[in-house]
């Protein structure tokens, strides 16, 4: 059997449809029966849906992963690359990290740079937004993941030093970002901030002052979707559970309680925030914005 045709449904195992990019092309003649909607697919002459099914969906934009180097962030910007976006991703100490995660963009097709940048100083951020459309001519998606986590109770926190680090980098580096982002953006922007489980519910004792940065980038990217719905501008938080990563990784003292509390027995694995935040970030997620979307195993349940 040869089909000219740019897609061709060649076979189907249980659920998972094997496609063929090329313009002419032989394979043997299937002989599944297509069940549904999917037969109907198969029949049809044009193939534009499954062109847009193969398509890249990021294709042609520029996208900014800070914190990019490791756990949540390197998954994202992996993810972001794949699906066709050229990224720029950022690291504060730790440069082979950030260099690695290049690479394995570079190695799969795709394009990326790695910037140094101090997300604790407001400028450094201005000028990050900045450099990335001086480079790169232009950016299209931010996504803000860059963060320090740090406990201590309110009788143990002798001195405000702790707080002010992570208000600094967990919340007032999204501010800067979100405002100097949204002045160089185009309608058709994506804005995403990765929160916490933890801005909603602190389940245990220390997290005070975490959870309070988490919960104010929260309150603010929903005033900055209604801000900037006009100009086209989406605005979305991820509401990330306990995740395997250096931060909180899945063999830690407290890892057994933080598996448990969730509906589901187990941490995420980082790509597995990195598939949401590349789905808030592409064209079908045209029509969400103000959103918090919890993707925490069900702890929040």
């Amino acid at each position: 059997m040869r089909c000219p045709y740019s897609l061709l449904i060649a076979a189907v195992t249980g659920n998972e449809l094997l496609v063929c990019r090329s313009r002419l092309i032989t394979v043997p003649t299937v002989t599944h029966t297509f069940p549904g909607a999917l037969a109907a697919l198969a029949d049809t002459t044009d193939l534009n849906l499954l062109d847009r099914i193969m398509a890249k969906t990021l294709q042609g934009k520029i996208a900014l992963v800070t914190g990019g180097s490791r756990g949540i962030g390197a998954a994202t910007a992996i993810q972001l690359a794949a699906e066709g976006a050229t990224v720029a991703l950022t690291y504060s100490n730790s440069a082979a990290s950030a260099t690695d995660v290049v690479a394995k963009i570079e190695a799969a097709g795709g394009k990326a740079i790695a910037l140094k940048a101090d997300q604790a100083d407001a400028g450094a951020v201005k000028q990050l937004i900045a450099e990335v459309v001086e480079r790169l001519c232009k950016l299209d998606i931010l996504v803000n993941n860059a963060a320090v986590f740090e406990t201590g109770t309110i009788a143990e926190t002798v001195d405000t030093a702790g707080f002010e680090r992570q208000l600094r980098i967990n919340y007032e580096a999204v501010v800067t970002a979100i405002r100097e982002a949204s002045r160089v953006m185009e309608s058709g922007g994506r804005i995403v901030s990765i929160s916490s489980a933890l801005a909603l519910r602190s389940t245990w004792p220390g997290l005070a002052d975490y959870s309070a940065t988490k919960r104010a980038i929260e309150g603010y990217s929903k005033g900055a979707a209604r801000d900037l719905g006009a100009k086209g501008i989406t605005v979305n938080v991820i509401g990330a559970g306990s995740t395997n990563t250096e931060m909180n990784p899945d063999n830690s003292p407290f890892a057994e309680a933080q598996a448990a509390a969730t509906a589901l027995g187990r941490f995420g694995r980082p790509e597995e925030i990195a598939a949401v935040v590349a789905f808030v970030v592409s064209p079908a997620a045209s029509f969400i914005t103000g959103a918090i979307i919890p993707v925490d195993g069900g702890y929040s349940a």
